[in-house]
């Protein structure tokens, strides 16, 4: 089975967990945790979970971090055979508060050696690249390197908009793309669409679509995801889920899209794969759930589409 090829950050994540409400301009009590993130090296984690082979192309410091992160990918069966080496840069840092109910409250990102990873730099990467049997791109990445890598891969390719910050990094690339996964806030602004409800998220959906897009898959959080593929345009609802942390959930729907791709599942089976990683991930304190695997998204999959039965 050749690998899929993942390009994009890794980095070390600092996380604060209060026990109670957090006081602006007070110190709270709490738990901190120290872990391995990243966009990319998240969506590679759990695509190895999932059984698939993934290599890890991303950029690191000459420092501690990054030899965090290398032991890290090894005990989690990612390749970093391709990573790039820069011994001037600090390795990246995602420093995150969460709130009492474990969603993200505030988040302070040091990602600059991302940057680097251009067009020149990869070129020597990309016989490794063209060898990968899929691509997942995300916005940390250079706008010219996304787009050269969606033009010129004769392989699938899919996106993770990454933030609001970031996601008009992927209008460039929008022809090429197998799929994109935006949230409504990012599909909002690369469509201009307010997503607010179910009719606005189908008509930015399509909206990307007409970009160029070949599948959506646009998360609503709790209310669900609407996908689309030219052909028709769904809305799966939301279903309870038990939060622990946010963080990493839209890492674990982009990897399991890549998982149902590989299978060649259906458009509204994908969504289903990607709802039930996500509703996995958000389970677990840590940014990768360890229970993360391919025989619990299958019955987290069955789980959901009974829920969705009973609505």
């Amino acid at each position: 089975m050749a690998y899929v090829a993942v390009v994009g950050a890794a980095n070390v994540d600092i996380g604060g967990f209060p026990l109670g409400r957090a006081v602006p301009g007070d110190s709270t009590p709490g738990k901190v945790r120290l872990s391995m993130g990243g966009v990319g090296r998240n969506i590679a984690c759990n695509a190895a979970q999932l059984g698939l082979e993934a290599q890890l192309f991303t950029a690191l410091g000459g420092d501690l971090h990054a030899e965090l992160i290398r032991a890290d990918c090894a005990r989690s069966g990612v390749g970093l055979d391709y990573a790039l080496q820069f011994d001037d840069a600090a390795t990246s840092v995602y420093l995150f508060i969460a709130d009492a109910d474990g969603d993200m409250s505030l988040a302070v990102n040091d990602m600059d050696i991302h940057d680097r990873m251009t067009v020149s730099r990869l070129e020597p990467l990309m016989p490794a690249l063209r060898g990968a049997s899929m691509a997942v791109v995300e916005a940390n990445l250079p706008e010219e390197t996304i787009a050269h890598l969606a033009q010129t891969l004769e392989i699938p390719v899919i996106a993770d908009c990454v933030s609001a910050a970031k996601a008009g990094r992927l209008r460039a690339a929008m022809p090429h793309l197998d799929a994109v996964k935006p949230n409504r806030i990012e599909a909002g602004l690369l469509t201009g669409v307010d997503v607010t409800d179910g009719a606005s998220a189908r008509r930015a959906a399509e909206a990307l679509i007409g970009m160029g897009a070949r599948r959506v898959f646009l998360t609503l959080g709790a209310h669900g995801v609407c996908c689309a593929d030219g052909a028709r345009t769904l809305l799966l609802p939301g279903v309870p889920v038990r939060m622990r942390n946010a963080t990493g959930a839209g890492d674990a729907f982009t990897a399991a899209l890549a998982w149902a791709m590989r299978r060649g599942l259906a458009l509204e089976e994908t969504a289903l794969a990607g709802m039930a990683a996500a509703s996995i991930a958000v389970e677990s304190l840590e940014t990768v759930s360890p229970g993360m695997s391919e025989p619990l998204l299958q019955r987290r999959m069955d789980e959901i589409k009974r829920a969705m039965r009973r609505l």
